[in-house]
């Protein structure tokens, strides 16, 4: 696990379900869908809250995480990647994603060469 992925807050399924207005079932299905994407942390999935925002999956979440799957990356190498300071964007790819970024954030993607 990255370093800065210990830093961010993890919410459980439950908590992520509150967070978003759905039953943990529907979480899960958002998570198997890959609209979000949860680490096992203390033997229980969780998944970033930066993943969530305004009570709905990140807005060009599920898009980013496409092209990460779609280049070859398992679900660990897309998480750490996302919650990484990347060089070319100055900042987490979330944290791009969070400022409304989106473009540069694919870009980012492209230059990894997948």
């Amino acid at each position: 696990m990255s370093d800065s992925s210990i830093e961010r807050q993890w919410l459980t399924i439950p908590e992520a379900a509150e967070q978003l207005g759905l039953s943990k079932g529907k979480v899960g299905r958002l998570v198997q869908e890959r609209f979000l994407l949860a680490r096992r942390i203390d033997g229980e999935p969780r998944i970033p809250a930066d993943f969530i925002h305004g009570g709905e999956p990140l807005h060009g979440l599920r898009g980013t995480l496409t092209l990460l799957f779609d280049g070859g990356l398992r679900d660990d190498e897309v998480l750490d990647w996302m919650l990484a300071v990347d060089e070319t964007l100055g900042q987490a790819p979330v944290d791009a994603l969070r400022a409304g970024r989106r473009t540069s954030v694919r870009h980012s993607v492209q230059l990894l060469g997948l």
